[in-house]
């Protein structure tokens, strides 16, 4: 649902950013219908998107690494600890995103990227928290995944504003 909703908001803007999903289970498998229903409600159809394990080198080629709960972060630093300056879990880098504020006219992604990331703390990756963690509805109810997509809708909203809107930038 994430990569949809980052990918049409970053399409609408003209950016040439590439959003791939990944994660920690197996490759291949088909969303969720309740998933799929609900992004038809935002216009989006993913209904062909399959599911696919997150590699090093997808890791070590991504400029941002978005991870929805600190357990998908941990396993991205620990499959490619060069990443952590550039890692964040969606709820951590909207919040540390709205304190250093918006990225400066001029300033490249990777310059944004380290303000929101100066003074984090390894250690802030163990453990769950509800501050930082969008919960995964698989397996829930179907407005559990309507509640989901608003979240990510309104994080990625945010995120947008903060990193690419009016910006010239991938």
């Amino acid at each position: 649902m994430a990569e949809a909703l980052l990918t049409d908001r970053l399409a609408a803007l003209g950016s040439a950013a590439t959003v791939r999903s990944g994660g920690m289970l197996g490759d291949g498998e088909p969303p969720h219908r309740e998933a799929v229903t609900v992004m038809a409600g935002y216009g989006l159809d993913i209904a062909a998107h399959r599911s696919r394990r997150v590699t090093a080198d997808d890791l070590e080629a991504a400029d941002l690494t978005l991870a929805m709960a600190r357990e998908n972060l941990r396993h991205a630093v620990v499959t490619a600890p060069a990443v952590w300056p550039r890692a964040f879990t969606l709820k951590e880098l909207a919040r540390r995103g709205g304190v250093v504020g918006p990225r400066a006219a001029g300033e490249d992604l990777a310059g944004w990227l380290a303000r929101a990331h100066d003074g984090r703390e390894r250690a802030a990756l163990l453990g769950d928290s509800p501050t930082d963690d969008v919960a995964d509805p698989a397996g829930g109810p179907p407005d559990g995944y309507a509640e989901t997509a608003a979240i990510l809708s309104g994080l990625l909203d945010q995120l947008v504003g903060l990193c690419w809107q009016s910006r010239e930038c991938g």
